[in-house]
């Protein structure tokens, strides 16, 4: 359930990130798109499902990780990467980092649900809403943090839920790793730059 739960929340993540580019490339194509996706009937349905998962996700990874400390007990020094090189070393980071990446994006998760979803913009609005919560230098410093630490999240998530889903094999894990990687980049960048790229464009 914790790689169930976690790659519905990337497939989320990603046309997330693709729908609210729209305000970058084509204001009025975001609003069009927002206006849309807030008029469908399975939306209620949709935000309860990603809520289930927000829910069950960090819930099950903290029973997971004490139920593991118990059993390992203490552990002396800091454990490594078995994998050569810098990029290793990171994803190994990124796994003792998890709590912590979580912790900020939950943060953050609530910060964004209060601007822009419990006060649902008028259609039409949407993007002078976005840019709104961005126009605080405090809250453009908390989106692009954020966006760091789903990077960080998805260097060691996506491996990880492969590999606890069984589908992680000697044949496979090279092409898995690097997809993974590439998607923690893609998505991490996308988070971080995109609030940026905003808060200027609307300051223009």
């Amino acid at each position: 359930m914790i790689a169930v739960s976690g790659l519905l929340l990337v497939l989320f993540l990603v046309m997330h990130l693709l729908g609210v580019s729209l305000a970058l490339l084509s204001p009025g194509a975001f609003e069009g798109w927002a206006a849309a996706l807030h008029r469908q009937v399975w939306l209620p349905a949709l935000e309860l499902a990603l809520a289930a998962a927000l829910l069950l996700h960090p819930s099950l990874s903290l029973v997971r990780a004490w139920r593991h400390a118990a059993a390992r007990g203490p552990v002396p020094g800091a454990r490594v990467s078995r994998r050569p090189g810098a990029i290793e070393a990171l994803v190994s980071r990124s796994g003792r980092w998890l709590p912590w990446s979580g912790g900020l994006l939950l943060l953050f998760l609530a910060v964004h649900l209060a601007q822009l979803r419990l006060h649902r913009p008028a259609p039409g609005a949407e993007l002078a809403a976005t840019l709104a919560a961005l126009a605080s230098h405090v809250a453009l410093a908390l989106y692009g943090a954020a966006g760091l630490a789903v990077g960080l999240h998805l260097l060691h998530g996506v491996e990880s839920a492969h590999r606890s889903l069984g589908l992680l094999e000697p044949a496979n894990a090279a092409p898995i790793r690097a997809a993974g990687r590439w998607l923690a980049l893609a998505v991490g960048a996308g988070f971080s730059l995109l609030p940026l790229a905003l808060a200027l464009r609307g300051g223009l």
